[in-house]
Protein backbone atom coordinates (compact mmCIF):
# COMPACT_ATOMS: atom_id res chain seq x y z
CA UNK A 1 0.00 0.00 0.00
CA UNK A 2 1.39 3.24 -0.90
CA UNK A 3 1.37 6.23 1.39
CA UNK A 4 -1.09 7.63 0.01
CA UNK A 5 -3.44 5.19 -0.07
CA UNK A 6 -2.17 4.97 3.77
CA UNK A 7 -3.57 8.36 4.53
CA UNK A 8 -6.42 8.32 2.41
CA UNK A 9 -7.83 4.87 4.59
CA UNK A 10 -6.81 6.80 7.75
CA UNK A 11 -8.48 9.62 7.49
CA UNK A 12 -11.60 10.49 9.63
CA UNK A 13 -10.90 7.45 11.49
CA UNK A 14 -11.34 6.74 14.90
CA UNK A 15 -9.59 3.79 16.75
CA UNK A 16 -9.07 3.08 20.67
CA UNK A 17 -5.42 2.58 20.61
CA UNK A 18 -2.66 4.67 18.23
CA UNK A 19 0.67 3.33 18.92
CA UNK A 20 3.00 6.00 18.03
CA UNK A 21 6.27 3.87 16.92
CA UNK A 22 6.72 0.70 15.23
CA UNK A 23 9.58 -0.84 17.20
CA UNK A 24 9.44 -3.98 18.97
CA UNK A 25 7.74 -2.10 21.81
CA UNK A 26 5.26 -0.58 19.58
CA UNK A 27 4.42 -3.72 17.97
CA UNK A 28 4.32 -5.89 21.61
CA UNK A 29 1.50 -2.71 22.14
CA UNK A 30 -0.76 -3.15 19.59
CA UNK A 31 -0.46 -7.16 20.19
CA UNK A 32 -1.76 -6.45 23.53
CA UNK A 33 -4.26 -4.31 22.56
CA UNK A 34 -5.77 -6.04 19.47
CA UNK A 35 -5.74 -9.32 22.07
CA UNK A 36 -7.57 -7.36 25.12
CA UNK A 37 -10.27 -6.27 22.49
CA UNK A 38 -8.87 -2.83 21.63
CA UNK A 39 -8.58 -1.68 17.69
CA UNK A 40 -5.13 -0.07 16.73
CA UNK A 41 -2.94 1.16 14.91
CA UNK A 42 0.48 1.12 14.63
CA UNK A 43 1.99 4.78 13.30
CA UNK A 44 5.51 4.03 11.77
CA UNK A 45 7.43 5.98 8.93
CA UNK A 46 9.84 3.60 8.13
CA UNK A 47 9.11 0.97 5.96
CA UNK A 48 10.29 -2.65 6.32
CA UNK A 49 12.18 -4.31 8.64
CA UNK A 50 13.97 -2.12 11.53
CA UNK A 51 17.37 -2.13 12.89
CA UNK A 52 19.19 -0.39 15.52
CA UNK A 53 22.00 -0.27 17.90
CA UNK A 54 20.64 -3.46 19.89
CA UNK A 55 22.61 -5.55 22.42
CA UNK A 56 20.49 -8.20 21.25
CA UNK A 57 20.88 -10.35 24.32
CA UNK A 58 17.42 -11.40 25.34
CA UNK A 59 17.04 -12.17 29.43
CA UNK A 60 15.11 -15.42 30.19
CA UNK A 61 12.16 -13.13 31.66
CA UNK A 62 11.76 -11.39 27.91
CA UNK A 63 11.75 -14.35 26.23
CA UNK A 64 9.03 -15.69 28.24
CA UNK A 65 6.95 -12.58 27.37
CA UNK A 66 7.75 -12.88 24.09
CA UNK A 67 6.36 -16.61 24.39
CA UNK A 68 3.07 -15.11 26.29
CA UNK A 69 2.80 -12.94 22.63
CA UNK A 70 2.97 -16.38 21.13
CA UNK A 71 6.16 -14.93 19.62
CA UNK A 72 9.43 -17.60 19.32
CA UNK A 73 12.32 -15.70 17.50
CA UNK A 74 14.93 -18.24 16.44
CA UNK A 75 18.54 -17.38 17.71
CA UNK A 76 21.42 -18.82 19.60
CA UNK A 77 20.60 -19.90 23.68
CA UNK A 78 22.20 -18.12 26.21
CA UNK A 79 23.18 -19.43 29.55
CA UNK A 80 24.17 -16.69 31.31
CA UNK A 81 26.73 -13.26 31.83
CA UNK A 82 30.54 -13.51 31.86
CA UNK A 83 32.30 -10.63 32.97
CA UNK A 84 36.06 -10.23 31.64
CA UNK A 85 38.68 -8.00 32.37
CA UNK A 86 42.70 -8.10 32.85
CA UNK A 87 42.63 -11.98 32.80
CA UNK A 88 39.69 -12.01 35.61
CA UNK A 89 36.55 -14.09 34.98
CA UNK A 90 33.31 -14.00 36.97
CA UNK A 91 30.68 -15.79 35.37
CA UNK A 92 26.71 -16.12 36.18
CA UNK A 93 24.31 -18.31 34.79
CA UNK A 94 20.68 -18.10 34.59
CA UNK A 95 18.25 -20.08 36.93
CA UNK A 96 15.43 -19.28 35.50
CA UNK A 97 15.76 -21.22 32.33
CA UNK A 98 17.69 -19.95 28.86
CA UNK A 99 17.80 -16.61 27.31
CA UNK A 100 18.06 -16.16 23.91
CA UNK A 101 20.70 -13.70 21.19
CA UNK A 102 18.06 -12.55 18.56
CA UNK A 103 19.31 -10.23 15.83
CA UNK A 104 17.20 -7.30 16.14
CA UNK A 105 16.10 -7.42 12.95
CA UNK A 106 14.67 -11.20 13.03
CA UNK A 107 13.01 -9.92 16.37
CA UNK A 108 11.19 -6.70 14.56
CA UNK A 109 10.03 -9.57 11.78
CA UNK A 110 8.39 -11.75 14.16
CA UNK A 111 6.46 -8.82 16.09
CA UNK A 112 5.41 -7.72 13.14
CA UNK A 113 3.99 -10.84 12.17
CA UNK A 114 1.89 -10.99 15.53
CA UNK A 115 1.12 -7.92 14.57
CA UNK A 116 -0.04 -8.68 10.96
CA UNK A 117 -1.82 -11.74 12.33
CA UNK A 118 -3.90 -10.06 14.77
CA UNK A 119 -5.15 -7.78 11.94
CA UNK A 120 -3.71 -4.18 13.22
CA UNK A 121 -2.82 -1.53 10.59
CA UNK A 122 1.15 -0.10 10.45
CA UNK A 123 0.57 2.82 8.47
CA UNK A 124 3.44 4.80 6.94
CA UNK A 125 3.05 8.11 9.01
CA UNK A 126 5.17 10.33 11.11
CA UNK A 127 3.05 11.56 14.28
CA UNK A 128 3.60 15.05 14.37
CA UNK A 129 1.76 15.85 17.43
CA UNK A 130 -1.01 15.25 19.68
CA UNK A 131 -3.77 17.67 21.21
CA UNK A 132 -6.60 15.75 23.68
CA UNK A 133 -9.53 16.69 26.07
CA UNK A 134 -10.96 14.83 28.32
CA UNK A 135 -12.34 11.60 25.87
CA UNK A 136 -9.98 11.58 23.19
CA UNK A 137 -6.73 12.30 21.26
CA UNK A 138 -6.27 13.39 17.99
CA UNK A 139 -2.85 12.47 16.55
CA UNK A 140 -1.43 14.66 13.98
CA UNK A 141 0.80 13.10 11.20
CA UNK A 142 3.11 13.94 8.13
CA UNK A 143 4.42 12.34 5.13
CA UNK A 144 7.34 13.34 3.11
CA UNK A 145 5.12 15.87 1.35
CA UNK A 146 3.66 17.60 3.95
CA UNK A 147 0.91 17.41 6.51
CA UNK A 148 -0.61 13.50 6.57
CA UNK A 149 -4.31 13.24 7.75
CA UNK A 150 -5.42 13.22 11.70
CA UNK A 151 -6.27 10.10 13.46
CA UNK A 152 -8.84 10.07 16.63
CA UNK A 153 -8.20 7.59 19.37
CA UNK A 154 -9.41 7.28 23.09
CA UNK A 155 -5.31 6.48 23.70
CA UNK A 156 -2.23 6.52 22.83
CA UNK A 157 0.72 4.59 23.18
CA UNK A 158 3.80 6.38 22.76
CA UNK A 159 6.91 3.87 22.12
CA UNK A 160 8.72 6.52 19.61
CA UNK A 161 12.25 5.75 20.67
CA UNK A 162 14.98 7.08 23.27
CA UNK A 163 14.63 10.55 22.00
CA UNK A 164 11.32 10.29 21.99
CA UNK A 165 9.46 13.73 19.94
CA UNK A 166 6.27 12.48 21.45
CA UNK A 167 7.82 13.34 25.14
CA UNK A 168 9.03 16.36 24.41
CA UNK A 169 6.43 17.67 22.29
CA UNK A 170 4.06 16.90 25.38
CA UNK A 171 6.85 18.39 28.09
CA UNK A 172 7.90 15.06 29.67
CA UNK A 173 11.35 15.20 29.40
CA UNK A 174 12.64 16.14 32.31
CA UNK A 175 15.72 17.74 31.13
CA UNK A 176 13.90 20.54 29.15
CA UNK A 177 11.33 21.11 32.31
CA UNK A 178 14.56 21.93 34.42
CA UNK A 179 16.86 23.04 31.75
CA UNK A 180 16.90 26.74 33.23
CA UNK A 181 16.73 25.67 37.03
CA UNK A 182 20.10 23.87 37.58
CA UNK A 183 21.13 25.95 40.64
CA UNK A 184 17.63 24.68 42.47
CA UNK A 185 18.49 20.90 41.40
CA UNK A 186 22.45 21.14 42.63
CA UNK A 187 20.60 22.51 46.06
CA UNK A 188 18.26 19.64 46.43
CA UNK A 189 21.83 17.34 46.53
CA UNK A 190 22.17 14.65 44.28
CA UNK A 191 19.37 12.26 45.06
CA UNK A 192 16.76 13.76 41.95
CA UNK A 193 14.84 10.54 41.38
CA UNK A 194 12.22 8.57 42.87
CA UNK A 195 12.94 4.82 43.34
CA UNK A 196 11.90 3.50 40.33
CA UNK A 197 12.98 6.50 38.09
CA UNK A 198 15.37 6.11 36.03
CA UNK A 199 15.73 9.91 36.32
CA UNK A 200 19.82 9.56 36.95
CA UNK A 201 23.13 8.68 36.37
CA UNK A 202 24.16 11.29 38.33
CA UNK A 203 24.73 15.13 36.76
CA UNK A 204 23.24 15.62 33.50
CA UNK A 205 26.32 17.69 32.53
CA UNK A 206 28.57 14.95 32.74
CA UNK A 207 29.39 13.44 29.06
CA UNK A 208 26.86 11.01 28.16
CA UNK A 209 26.77 7.46 26.66
CA UNK A 210 26.62 6.15 23.66
CA UNK A 211 26.53 3.10 22.29
CA UNK A 212 27.91 1.32 18.86
CA UNK A 213 27.36 -1.89 17.24
CA UNK A 214 28.29 -3.87 14.69
CA UNK A 215 28.26 -7.73 13.73
CA UNK A 216 31.18 -10.30 13.20
CA UNK A 217 30.98 -13.57 10.38
CA UNK A 218 32.07 -15.89 13.08
CA UNK A 219 30.89 -19.12 15.04
CA UNK A 220 30.25 -18.06 18.55
CA UNK A 221 33.05 -19.25 21.04
CA UNK A 222 30.65 -19.47 24.37
CA UNK A 223 26.80 -19.46 25.42
CA UNK A 224 27.26 -16.36 27.48
CA UNK A 225 27.02 -12.83 26.95
CA UNK A 226 30.44 -11.68 27.42
CA UNK A 227 31.04 -8.19 28.66
CA UNK A 228 34.58 -6.69 28.54
CA UNK A 229 35.61 -4.36 30.56
CA UNK A 230 38.43 -2.03 29.88
CA UNK A 231 39.35 1.50 31.60
CA UNK A 232 36.62 3.61 29.46
CA UNK A 233 34.11 1.24 27.82
CA UNK A 234 32.44 -2.15 27.93
CA UNK A 235 32.45 -4.57 24.98
CA UNK A 236 29.00 -6.38 24.96
CA UNK A 237 29.84 -9.95 23.10
CA UNK A 238 26.31 -12.14 22.33
CA UNK A 239 25.93 -14.63 19.62
CA UNK A 240 23.21 -14.37 17.62
CA UNK A 241 22.98 -16.87 15.55
CA UNK A 242 25.65 -20.17 14.56
CA UNK A 243 27.63 -18.25 12.37
CA UNK A 244 27.08 -14.42 13.87
CA UNK A 245 27.92 -12.94 16.94
CA UNK A 246 27.03 -9.05 17.45
CA UNK A 247 29.71 -6.51 19.19
CA UNK A 248 28.46 -3.47 20.57
CA UNK A 249 30.65 -0.96 22.82
CA UNK A 250 29.32 1.37 25.23
CA UNK A 251 31.28 4.42 26.50
CA UNK A 252 31.34 8.36 27.44
CA UNK A 253 33.75 8.78 24.38
CA UNK A 254 33.07 9.32 21.18
CA UNK A 255 34.97 7.83 18.50
CA UNK A 256 35.11 5.09 15.48
CA UNK A 257 34.10 1.40 16.54
CA UNK A 258 37.35 -0.13 15.65
CA UNK A 259 38.96 2.73 17.73
CA UNK A 260 36.89 1.54 20.64
CA UNK A 261 37.81 -2.08 20.03
CA UNK A 262 41.60 -1.16 20.45
CA UNK A 263 41.03 -1.09 24.10
CA UNK A 264 39.43 -4.55 24.25
CA UNK A 265 43.18 -6.87 22.93
CA UNK A 266 41.56 -10.30 24.11
CA UNK A 267 38.04 -9.74 22.15
CA UNK A 268 40.26 -8.42 19.09
CA UNK A 269 41.82 -11.65 19.34
CA UNK A 270 39.04 -13.87 19.49
CA UNK A 271 37.60 -11.58 16.49
CA UNK A 272 40.80 -12.71 14.69
CA UNK A 273 39.90 -11.51 10.66
CA UNK A 274 36.41 -12.41 10.67
CA UNK A 275 34.18 -10.52 8.56
CA UNK A 276 32.76 -7.70 9.50
CA UNK A 277 28.71 -8.56 8.09
CA UNK A 278 26.64 -5.53 9.30
CA UNK A 279 27.30 -1.29 9.39
CA UNK A 280 28.35 0.38 12.56
CA UNK A 281 24.93 1.54 14.60
CA UNK A 282 24.66 3.98 17.01
CA UNK A 283 23.13 5.34 19.78
CA UNK A 284 22.64 7.94 22.53
CA UNK A 285 22.92 9.58 24.94
CA UNK A 286 21.70 6.91 26.39
CA UNK A 287 20.41 8.24 29.47
CA UNK A 288 17.03 10.18 29.53
CA UNK A 289 14.81 11.24 31.76
CA UNK A 290 10.95 11.76 32.46
CA UNK A 291 9.05 13.87 34.91
CA UNK A 292 6.15 11.07 34.63
CA UNK A 293 4.80 8.05 32.04
CA UNK A 294 1.12 9.89 31.46
CA UNK A 295 -0.19 12.89 30.32
CA UNK A 296 -4.19 12.56 29.97
CA UNK A 297 -4.53 9.75 27.54
CA UNK A 298 -1.19 9.31 26.22
CA UNK A 299 1.03 7.23 27.92
CA UNK A 300 4.76 6.66 27.26
CA UNK A 301 6.57 2.92 26.75
CA UNK A 302 9.66 1.63 26.14
CA UNK A 303 12.93 3.74 25.86
CA UNK A 304 10.36 6.57 25.21
CA UNK A 305 8.99 6.41 29.02
CA UNK A 306 13.12 7.10 30.33
CA UNK A 307 16.63 5.08 29.99
CA UNK A 308 19.25 5.19 32.38
CA UNK A 309 22.18 2.87 30.32
CA UNK A 310 22.44 -0.13 28.49
CA UNK A 311 24.61 -1.78 30.93
CA UNK A 312 22.56 -4.54 31.83
CA UNK A 313 20.98 -5.18 28.69
CA UNK A 314 17.21 -5.22 29.77
CA UNK A 315 16.07 -2.95 27.52
CA UNK A 316 13.55 -5.20 25.81
CA UNK A 317 12.40 -7.08 28.13
CA UNK A 318 11.60 -3.76 30.07
CA UNK A 319 9.96 -2.23 27.06
CA UNK A 320 7.80 -5.77 26.70
CA UNK A 321 6.51 -4.86 30.29
CA UNK A 322 5.76 -1.61 29.69
CA UNK A 323 3.52 -2.03 26.61
CA UNK A 324 1.45 -4.95 28.67
CA UNK A 325 1.01 -2.61 31.83
CA UNK A 326 -0.07 0.50 29.40
CA UNK A 327 -2.68 -1.57 27.59
CA UNK A 328 -3.61 -2.99 30.46
CA UNK A 329 -4.23 -0.04 32.34
CA UNK A 330 -5.99 1.42 29.22
CA UNK A 331 -8.54 -1.63 28.94
CA UNK A 332 -9.30 -0.77 32.96
CA UNK A 333 -9.64 2.61 31.86
CA UNK A 334 -7.15 3.62 34.47
CA UNK A 335 -4.56 5.41 32.98
CA UNK A 336 -3.18 6.13 36.45
CA UNK A 337 -2.38 2.68 37.01
CA UNK A 338 0.24 2.69 34.72
CA UNK A 339 2.27 4.97 36.14
CA UNK A 340 2.31 2.58 39.58
CA UNK A 341 2.55 -0.15 36.95
CA UNK A 342 5.69 1.26 35.17
CA UNK A 343 7.55 1.82 38.51
CA UNK A 344 6.93 -1.42 39.62
CA UNK A 345 8.47 -3.02 36.33
CA UNK A 346 11.36 -0.45 36.29
CA UNK A 347 12.29 -0.07 40.04
CA UNK A 348 14.61 -3.09 39.70
CA UNK A 349 16.65 -2.31 36.95
CA UNK A 350 16.83 1.22 37.58
CA UNK A 351 18.21 0.46 40.91
CA UNK A 352 20.88 -2.07 39.85
CA UNK A 353 21.91 -0.47 36.64
CA UNK A 354 22.15 3.15 38.31
CA UNK A 355 24.66 1.50 41.23
CA UNK A 356 26.38 -0.01 38.32
CA UNK A 357 27.28 3.23 35.71
CA UNK A 358 28.04 4.94 39.41
CA UNK A 359 30.42 2.50 41.15
CA UNK A 360 32.35 2.14 37.39
CA UNK A 361 32.60 5.84 36.62
CA UNK A 362 35.52 6.16 38.35
CA UNK A 363 38.55 4.31 36.95
CA UNK A 364 39.33 2.85 40.43
CA UNK A 365 35.63 1.38 40.07
CA UNK A 366 35.87 -0.24 36.61
CA UNK A 367 39.19 -1.94 37.95
CA UNK A 368 37.61 -3.66 40.96
CA UNK A 369 34.76 -4.58 39.59
CA UNK A 370 35.66 -7.70 37.67
CA UNK A 371 37.45 -8.78 40.60
CA UNK A 372 34.60 -8.09 43.25
CA UNK A 373 32.26 -10.25 41.12
CA UNK A 374 34.61 -13.30 40.43
CA UNK A 375 35.13 -12.79 44.77
CA UNK A 376 31.54 -12.85 45.43
CA UNK A 377 30.02 -15.63 43.32
CA UNK A 378 26.49 -15.27 44.62
CA UNK A 379 26.00 -11.89 44.92
CA UNK A 380 27.17 -11.55 41.22
CA UNK A 381 24.67 -14.63 39.85
CA UNK A 382 22.08 -13.06 42.29
CA UNK A 383 22.75 -9.61 40.71
CA UNK A 384 22.29 -10.93 36.87
CA UNK A 385 19.30 -13.25 38.12
CA UNK A 386 17.33 -10.40 39.86
CA UNK A 387 17.51 -8.57 36.47
CA UNK A 388 16.32 -12.16 34.19
CA UNK A 389 13.47 -12.63 36.48
CA UNK A 390 10.02 -12.26 35.12
CA UNK A 391 8.34 -8.62 35.59
CA UNK A 392 5.37 -8.29 37.00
Amino acid sequence: MSVEQSSSSVADRHVDVVVIGGGPVGLAAATYAARAGLSAVVLEPRVGTIDKACGEGLMPGGLQALADLGVDPPGHDLRGIRYLARGRVAEADFSGGLGRGVRRTVLHDALRGAVDDCGVEVIPLSASGVTQDEHSVVVRTAVQSGAGPTISAAWVVAADGLHSPTRRSLGLDRDQRTRGSRDARDARGAREHEPGDPGTEGDSRRPGRYGLRQHYGIRPWGDHVEVHWSRHAEAYVTPVADDLVGVAVLSRQRGPLTDSLADFPQLRERLGDAPVVTSVRGAGPLRQRTSRRVSGRVLLAGDASGYVDALTGEGISLGLAHARAAVSAIAAGEPDAYERAWRAATRRYALLTHTLVQVTRPSWGRRLLVPAAAALPPVFRGAVNELARPNP
